[in-house]
């Protein structure tokens, strides 16, 4: 039987601009994203309907029913075919690096795949109706994202030697958004320089902000335990929370001082989340494959 597996890679905000308030209550954002090479695994066979099913270490606070993200991307491009879809659990729910988001891009790949069919017209816009990260981690390379997250520019950056943490407490989106004290920031730079690699690119970074991050750290302190916990490990550049939170990141000069200062992390809080990744461009790597 035929079995596509899809990888749904973790999207990472660099940074995270918040610029304004439409009418309709959704924020308008400036960010600058990339992907990481730790993400969930998705298998897609064909059936008689749409049905899911889960496991994997980070499985727990989720239930497969149809409000399941997966579930939803898979049925925009269903056109009738079913498809039993298993989904490997391996990103922190509700953590602020797209991780439902990046199941339902995944899923709408292996949908698409499953059925040998090219994506239909308009997808973008029902992806965007799912969710704001959606058409992000549709893309899986670096991108600039503006208005609610639906025009996107991709971008070339320098791969970016990281640490992923997350102290294993979710964060709810809206709440974040309702601690915030100030909707109207400065966006983004228009034009962003170009970098030569990891060093210049991380001091630009570290002129940049997270406009969520101080209305997450008043909504789970823990948050302020992980940007603490990342700025003592020897190396770490620059340590700044991803979307909504709580997933934070350290970045580094080499690859090498990452996964050092993830031995170190891992030896004082077993209890976390701990991921080294090299962030950039996760397309080769999120394309469907037939097993």
């Amino acid at each position: 039987m035929t079995c596509i597996e899809v990888f749904a890679p973790a999207k990472i905000n660099l940074a995270l601009h918040v610029t304004g308030q439409r009418a309709d209550g959704y924020h308008l954002l400036d960010s600058l994203v990339a992907f990481a090479p730790v993400g969930d695994v998705l298998q897609l066979r064909p059936a008689a309907g749409l049905s899911l099913t889960l496991a994997g270490p980070e499985s727990a606070g989720l239930t497969p029913g149809p409000d399941n993200l997966a579930l939803r991307g898979a049925a925009l491009v269903a056109a009738g075919q079913g498809a039993a879809i298993h989904l490997a659990k391996h990103l922190p729910v509700a953590s602020g690096i797209g991780g439902g988001s990046a199941d339902a891009a995944a899923a709408v790949r292996g949908m698409l795949a499953l059925r040998g069919t090219e994506a239909p017209a308009g997808l973008g816009q029902d992806l965007l109706a799912l969710g704001a990260d959606l058409p992000m981690c549709r893309m899986n390379a670096p991108l600039r994202a503006r208005g609610i997250g639906e025009v996107l520019e991709p971008l070339s950056l320098p791969p970016l030697p990281a640490l992923l943490v997350n102290p294993r407490l979710p964060v709810a989106t809206p709440a974040i958004f309702r601690a915030l004290a100030c909707r109207s920031n400065p966006p983004l730079p228009e034009a962003l320089p170009v970098f030569a690699g990891p060093e210049p690119l991380i001091d630009w970074l570290a002129g940049q902000r997270n406009d969520l991050q101080p209305a997450a750290c008043a909504v789970e302190p823990a948050i302020l335990a992980v940007l603490d916990a990342l700025l003592q490990l020897p190396g770490c550049r620059l340590a700044r929370m991803s979307g909504s939170g709580a997933t934070c990141f350290g970045l580094f000069d080499t690859e090498a001082e990452a996964g050092q200062a993830a031995q170190l992390l891992r030896a004082a809080r077993s209890g976390w989340w701990i991921a080294p990744a090299v962030l950039g461009d996760q397309t080769q790597r999120a394309t469907p494959r037939r097993q």
